[in-house]
């Protein structure tokens, strides 16, 4: 019995290093700001978070940054809150651009444009893609509440590094 207690807490620890070293203690950084104009090329998503399609989407916006297709960032632009419709998520996934002049852009990707100069809600976190998300909007929907800001129901999410995540929503004017 002493075996199987020591084995589970050897397993305990090794599971909140990896936690902790993928960013899972970290608490992102919230504030106002006023947004840039971002440029993302990429491909519109409709349907439910669990279709295979919508990960096809993220896995060909990944390729498209491997494969040297488009030079910019991880990017999505998210129309609507999934967890307010029912499981169904209008999306635009793909790369952020830094520059849209002599851009060719991949097979199926169209450019979309958000217009910056808006007031938003804008947090970043220091952690993989894997748990930035969920610390991400959770810190956002906290703040607007604390501070009693009405959002829109629109989000920009981009991944500038490999351990970092930052998501912006406009202030309801």
């Amino acid at each position: 019995m002493k075996t199987f207690f020591y084995v589970m807490a050897g397993v305990a620890i090794v599971l909140l290093v990896l936690y902790t070293y993928i960013g899972g203690f970290t608490a992102p950084d919230v504030s106002v700001i006023t947004s840039e104009t971002k440029y993302v090329a990429g491909q519109p998503y409709e349907g439910t978070i669990k279709d295979e399609a919508l990960s096809k989407t993220f896995q060909r916006a990944a390729e498209v940054l491997d494969n040297n297709e488009l030079e910019g960032m991880l990017g999505n632009i998210y129309y609507n809150d999934p967890d307010k419709s029912g499981d169904s998520l209008r999306a635009f996934v793909g790369i952020i651009v830094p520059d849209t002049n002599n851009i060719t852009l991949p097979a199926g990707y169209e450019l979309r444009t958000v217009p910056g100069g808006r007031q938003v809600v804008r947090a970043e976190v220091n952690a993989t893609i894997a748990v930035a998300p969920d610390k991400l909007y959770a810190a956002v929907f906290d703040y607007a509440q604390e501070e009693n800001l009405q959002l829109e129901d629109f989000y920009v999410e981009w991944f500038p590094e490999d351990d970092r995540g930052v998501v912006e929503v406009p202030v309801r004017q």
